[in-house]
């Protein structure tokens, strides 16, 4: 109902008002709704390479307005990124599958392989891992390679603190040089730029050949420890003529992976693995690494649960066209209606678009000439004066308060004189029938 008391010009600035806050608040609403997601994602290693190639994923994400957004922590080493991960202080961590607590992990994408590599200098006579005993045998990444270092030293019976001696990047070369060790131990994806770094360390020449050294037992080791897997070293890897290794050479193989905290919902990984997927096509130039980036294993038994998510994509199984939007489907009519309903009140509250034969106060003092030209006692006269009276006194009221649609005076000056002229006429005609009535 529309007040009496407020005008048009009024109630149209209000209404402006309860708009813009629904609208307002609305937007808000979408923005918040329809925000990117942010997760963080623990990375390391000791190049400093994986966290400029999770950095450029995480910038093509931004470039193509991805759902899902990634803040990269550079933990230093694969070990902290681990740690950091089982601490709970990240979402996401790209860890090796033999580094660190994976307890709460569950893999969304393989990043890469890492190829277990012996080498020894050129010249040397050790072609075997028995022929390591009593030797040295340098260990980069020494942290992140703890674990291999305890399953080579189990397999073939090696003393570990004798043989195995950790050594920084930059001294590898020195200690090589100086024959502090006799070989190195080497975790590496098998791509150019850290082929390149292991050449780099050993003297180079024709006849300058490093040596690499198999891992005979890669196939017993991988079914005691899941962590790992039997692979061959193809023919020519490290050197292509003469071919470096010869033949292809048996070792171990571990695996880079992404993953995400179980609790990360389902939805949010799966926008994540199928965003990761695409994106990589667009950076192998730049980083040709991300050529490796696969779907982890599928199946139950796996090494390392798929995340829900990730499943979700690689299955095939993510929500239809119904599932997604079945819900705004069958509610949108609903809302529809609803905005129709609240238009049609603010169109009430503003006082428009009503008939124009309501009820307004000349009908009123029209229609009372009807009942006086039907009166039949004086009494119901007087009671006609009194209504006449008090709709003459509303209208002036809301015209003294600036009301705009109280009628003007001359108007309703003219209707009441034409309802006085009717009931003096009306009196003198009741006043006649007593005589009337008499003579009859």
């Amino acid at each position: 109902m529309v007040s009496p008391n407020l005008p048009l010009w009024l109630r149209f600035v209000l209404l402006l008002g309860v708009v813009g806050l629904v609208f307002g608040a609305g937007l808000l609403a979408y923005r918040y709704y329809t925000r990117p997601a942010t997760l963080s994602v623990a990375v390391g290693s000791i190049d400093g390479e994986a966290a400029k190639a999770m950095s450029a994923i995480a910038s093509q994400l931004v470039a193509t307005n991805a759902p899902v957004r990634l803040k990269v922590i550079d933990s230093g080493t694969v070990l902290e990124a681990a740690n950091a991960f089982s601490a709970g202080k990240v979402d996401l961590a790209v860890v090796r599958g033999d580094v660190g607590d994976l307890s709460q992990a569950r893999a969304v994408v393989v990043v890469s392989h890492m190829a277990v590599l012996l080498v020894a200098p050129p010249g040397s006579s050790i072609d075997s891992i028995d022929k390591l005993k009593g030797r040295r045998v340098g260990v980069l990444g020494g942290d992140a390679n703890t674990r291999i270092v305890d399953v080579l030293s189990k397999e073939y019976g090696l003393d570990r603190a004798k043989v195995f001696k950790d050594i920084a990047l930059p001294d590898a070369r020195r200690a090589v040089q100086s024959k502090e060790v006799n070989a190195l131990l080497v975790v590496i994806p098998l791509t150019e730029k850290y082929l390149s770094l292991v050449r780099d360390v050993f003297a180079q020449g024709s006849k300058a050949l490093p040596v690499l050294i198999p891992i005979e037992s890669a196939g017993a080791i991988a079914q005691a420890e899941r962590a790992y897997e039997s692979f061959d070293v193809p023919k020519g890897t490290l050197r292509g003529s003469p071919p470096i290794p010869e033949d292809d050479l048996t070792t171990l193989r571990a695996t880079l992976y992404l993953v995400a905290n179980g609790k990360l919902g389902t939805d949010l990984i799966t926008s994540l693995t199928q965003t990761i997927m695409r994106v990589r096509r667009e950076l192998l130039a730049e980083q040709p690494l991300f050529a490796q980036i696969t779907a982890p294993s599928t199946d139950a038994d796996a090494y390392l649960p798929l995340h829900p998510g990730a499943a979700a994509f690689y299955n095939g199984t993510q929500q239809s066209f119904m599932d997604e939007y079945g819900n705004w489907i069958y509610l949108t009519p609903m809302a529809l209606g609803g905005a129709a309903t609240v238009l049609a009140a603010a169109w009430k509250f503003l006082g428009l678009g009503g008939p124009a034969t309501g009820q307004g106060p000349l009908d009123s003092l029209y229609a009372l000439g009807r009942r006086i030209r039907k009166a039949g006692t004086e009494a119901e006269l007087s009671d006609i004066e009194e209504e006449i009276d008090d709709i003459l006194k509303t209208q002036r009221m809301k015209s003294a308060s600036g009301d705009e649609s109280a009628v003007d005076d001359a108007t309703l000056n003219v209707a009441a004189h034409r309802l006085e002229s009717l009931i003096h006429d009306r009196r003198a005609m009741l006043a006649k029938k007593p005589a009337i009535v008499s003579a009859a």
